[in-house]
């Protein structure tokens, strides 16, 4: 009796025909098996292909080796995109830069603002995540016929899905799409936040280049005075106790002068930061236009909650937190997976049937999730009653504060008007020589202490009605001006 041994490569494992007549066939079954064994091997090789092609590679970002500030207003962006049919504006940097457009500046170029802008992106990458089923599940065997009466290999292939992701996708989806919409809201709250910190600036560093200036001559006119005095005194023609408090007034103003100049070089700091610039940079600041407000503003503040961006942004949470809570209560049916199997054994019987998985909600019937969507959603809630609140009564408290400070302003205008009048007489009649040296410096610093209050109660208006407007969400741009390649997010 003849012996033949087919060997198979690899793991395909060793089988031993005895006999010469049923060797033949025994050969062509083990070949079979081979080429079948390669055809799987191949489709496997290609799917992992696919697998491999379909994934992210790795691409290293390093981190910045020094400071990114620029030294000048030209090295900025200063491209104001379109916005709702307006075009492209470009802010020209050798001109005077109003405080409206210091608050674009602002927008366009806080480095700040640059982190808060890959917020959306994340928001985004969430929103896939959730709008993503599951991958169905797949189980593959396959065992080699190494011995006994089988006559070939037998395998087993199952494939699955989680059918309690399918039953809460929409609810997740919708939690998703109310916290990206959240994420632009508060973004572009942020930037409005960031162009009224840099118009307040603007405006208080207009107004203390004139202060300074005001004060410098005050200082002037004080150290020509006691120059005049000394004079007078060296000549014997005057008692040096006359100058005592002059020498008061003068150390007073100084010391008036050194705060000013401390003051616009913290603002000026402020603002440089705000704008990315080195915080030696200085640029020329147009004259501030007045805020123009509507005359009925009390439709403004009823419609707050429809176009504030962080009270949208709060609403959109709410939102979020509500899709959560239907969610986690449909999250309550157990876990479930449904899919079918279809296997060979080694005597080449077929099967195929359904198959089931799932838990036994005997102990957690997921009431821990339930109540902490309930609570976070509670949270929200009292957070967006509580900003409602503050919103409104910030509102109707800076317009009531704006007509004391209209008031004031229009008695200082005349006070001003008056001790101006009343200086420039003193200065005739001190030319005359019917006024004393000390008459006329009491008339001049009262003069001075006058367009001080006046010019005061100005910035005060001016810094009201800005803060007024940002309650009330006028005066700024309605969609995000991010200088990126991104699409602009619109407001919700």
């Amino acid at each position: 009796m003849a012996e033949t041994s087919v060997f198979g490569a690899g793991n395909v494992g060793l089988e031993l025909v005895l006999g010469t007549a049923s060797g033949p066939r025994s050969v062509e079954r083990a070949g079979s098996r081979m080429k079948s064994r390669r055809r799987l091997l191949r489709a496997g090789a290609t799917l992992l292909a696919f697998g491999l092609a379909g994934c992210s590679g790795y691409h290293p970002l390093p981190l910045p080796q020094g400071p990114n500030l620029v030294r000048e207003l030209a090295q900025l962006d200063l491209v104001v995109p379109p916005v709702e049919g307006k075009p492209s504006v470009k802010i020209d940097p050798t001109r005077p830069i109003t405080p409206d457009e210091v608050g674009l500046l602002a927008i366009l170029n806080d480095p700040e603002l640059v982190g808060s802008r890959l917020d959306i992106d994340l928001a985004q990458a969430d929103l896939d995540a959730a709008s993503t089923l599951p991958n169905p599940s797949v189980s593959l065997a396959y065992q080699f016929l190494l011995g006994g009466p089988g006559v070939a290999d037998a395998f087993t292939a199952a494939i699955s899905q989680d059918i309690r992701s399918i039953i809460t996708y929409h609810s997740h989806v919708e939690a998703a799409t109310a916290r990206y919409h959240q994420v632009s809201a508060n973004l572009l709250w942020e930037e409005w936040q960031a162009a009224q910190s840099a118009r307040l600036l603007a405006v208080e560093i207009y107004g203390g280049e004139k202060e300074i200036q005001l004060r410098e001559r005050a200082v002037g006119t004080l150290a020509d005075e006691i120059k005049h005095i000394r004079a007078a005194v060296d000549a014997g023609n005057l008692d040096i106790t006359v100058a005592g408090p002059l020498f008061a007034a003068e150390a007073g103003a100084q010391r008036d002068l050194g705060t000013a100049k401390l003051t616009q070089l913290k603002n000026w700091q402020e603002l440089n930061g705000l704008l990315g610039l080195q915080p030696s940079a200085r640029f020329a600041i147009a004259v501030p236009e007045p805020v123009k407000l509507p005359p009925d503003l009390e439709p403004l503040i009823v419609s707050l909650p429809n176009r504030r961006p962080d009270l949208i942004a709060l609403r959109l949470g709410y939102d979020a937190a509500d899709s959560d809570v239907r969610a986690e209560i449909l999250g309550q049916f157990p876990t479930f997976s449904l899919g079918g199997s279809y296997g060979s054994d080694t005597s080449k019987v077929r099967s195929a049937g359904p198959q089931a998985t799932f838990d036994l909600p005997i102990f957690d019937r997921n009431q821990a999730s339930v109540k902490t969507a309930q609570v976070t959603r509670a949270q929200l809630r009292a957070e967006y009653q509580s900003r409602l609140d503050d919103a409104d009564g910030t509102a109707r408290s800076l317009i009531v504060q704006n007509r004391e400070v209209a008031a004031y302003l229009d008695r200082a205008r005349r006070a001003a008007a008056s001790a101006s009048q009343q200086s420039d007489a003193a200065q005739k009649a001190y030319a005359r020589n019917d006024f004393s040296q000390r008459d006329l410096a009491d008339f001049q610093a009262t003069a001075l202490e006058r367009e001080l209050d006046l010019l005061d109660y100005e910035q005060k208006l001016v810094e009201g009605s800005l803060a007024l407007s940002i309650e009330l969400g006028l005066g700024l741009p309605p969609v995000t001006l991010a200088p990126q390649s991104s699409d602009q997010v619109k407001r919700p």
